[in-house]
């Protein structure tokens, strides 16, 4: 889908979609849980579907409703081998790559787009390391055997969704560790892992690096997802190109690393380090342009794994527009410049999309985005807020 965005001011308010990275983990731990758990999550994105229909195919009962997913938990797991369709979600693969282990299923997990270039090896290693069999370090990958409680090494600094995964399926084990290898970056993601196991009655201790699981998968009855700071970011960034815009049913105490959107926003001009919060680096970049000064990104270097290499297509994006930016390895250095508008290929990237969208509706000219569905992985309601909100969009 190809749309032409007209300049128009966005103003207005919003309420907040549900956190995508919030819901994973609601409806992993509920479908791992003694009973059924009630799962408020009103809106779902692709990403949030392909976690609902591998866990139904892993054996749970996922029934979706007008506000959310009714969970029954995984009483047995099928006894055939099972293909496992993760589509473009990394969450849903790194987090049921390790939970299938545990529940000792026999599964080929495939997915589409770059998803099979996202690096797997810290996990697959840890995988094998307790007992599982595991084909390959790359997509496909195929799993059989059971996976053993213990102590698991992981790295810190290339995927928090390796720990995640990790730390989740030994709670549906019963306990075990992870100790990570290097320093953890993107923790706050780990933290809501943490949070989200808290709430489903596991405990988990940490020091000198080291997460030590214990206790079993509790039901509460009913988990409602949290509002999302990733997507909030998005009209964040068109307040920062002179809109006025506000974003209800957020949570201040939230651990989502995105959070930090607002503070960061107010160091463009500066230097801005990434790497606690990468998803941010689009909506960060394009605002950089309306800033004062210079703005060099730095601690980006795992955005060239994500759905496209977002700083690659951050900086193919700003151009377009007509902006004024360098690559660097590890991110982006972007001189302020007014937005002229163009033509920008979404590069298949949801967050490509929006943060371009929200910019072209603050350039001095039209802008046709290319790609534009891409935004149905993590926001699929993303135009008609963007459309209540007084922007300009019309489908080519």
């Amino acid at each position: 889908m190809n749309i032409r965005i007209t300049p128009h001011r966005l103003s207005g308010s919003l309420r907040a979609i549900p956190s995508k990275s919030d819901a994973h983990r609601l409806l992993i731990l509920a479908a791992l849980a003694e009973k059924e758990t009630f799962v408020g999550c009103p809106d779902v994105s692709r990403d949030i579907e392909a976690t609902a229909s591998l866990l139904r195919a892993l054996g749970a009962g996922i029934e979706r409703t007008e506000d959310g997913f009714l969970v029954t938990p995984v009483s047995s797991v099928p006894a055939s081998p099972l293909t496992l369709d993760c589509h473009e979600s990394g969450s849903t693969l790194r987090f049921l790559l390790p939970v299938a282990a545990a529940l000792g299923v026999s599964a080929k997990f495939v997915g589409e787009g770059r998803l099979g270039e996202r690096p797997m090896l810290p996990l697959t290693a840890a995988l094998r390391s307790g007992g599982v069999s595991v084909s390959a370090d790359l997509l496909p990958i195929e799993i059989s055997g059971r996976l053993r409680p213990g102590e698991y090494e992981l790295p810190g600094n290339i995927s928090s969704q390796f720990i995640s995964g990790m730390l989740m399926a030994l709670a549906h084990l019963g306990g075990g560790s992870v100790r990570l290898t290097t320093a953890l970056e993107s923790a706050g993601y780990v933290d809501m892992t943490l949070r989200t196991l808290e709430r489903f009655g596991v405990s988990v201790s940490r020091g000198g690096g080291t997460f030590a699981v214990s206790g079993r998968v509790r039901s509460p009855g009913r988990a409602d997802a949290e509002g999302d700071w990733s997507s909030a970011a998005f009209w964040q960034e068109a307040n920062a190109f002179g809109s006025d815009v506000s974003v209800e049913g957020l949570d201040g105490a939230s651990a989502q690393p995105d959070r930090a959107a607002a503070r960061l926003l107010q160091t463009l001009g500066g230097t801005v380090d990434v790497s606690g919060s990468p998803d941010l680096f689009p909506a960060l970049a394009l605002a950089a342009s309306a800033a004062r000064a210079r703005t060099v990104f730095v601690g980006g270097a795992r955005l060239r794994l994500k759905e496209s290499d977002r700083i690659a297509s951050v900086a193919a994006a700003l151009r377009a527009l007509g902006g004024v930016c360098r690559e660097t390895d590890d991110g982006l250095t972007v001189e302020p410049s007014p937005l002229s508008g163009g033509e920008v290929d979404g590069a298949g990237d949801h967050r490509i999309v929006m943060a371009a969208a929200v910019a072209a509706a603050h350039a001095s000219g039209e802008t046709v985005i290319r790609g534009a569905e891409a935004v149905e992985k993590s926001y699929p309601g993303f135009f008609e807020d963007f459309k209540h909100l007084g922007g300009i969009v019309h489908v080519l």
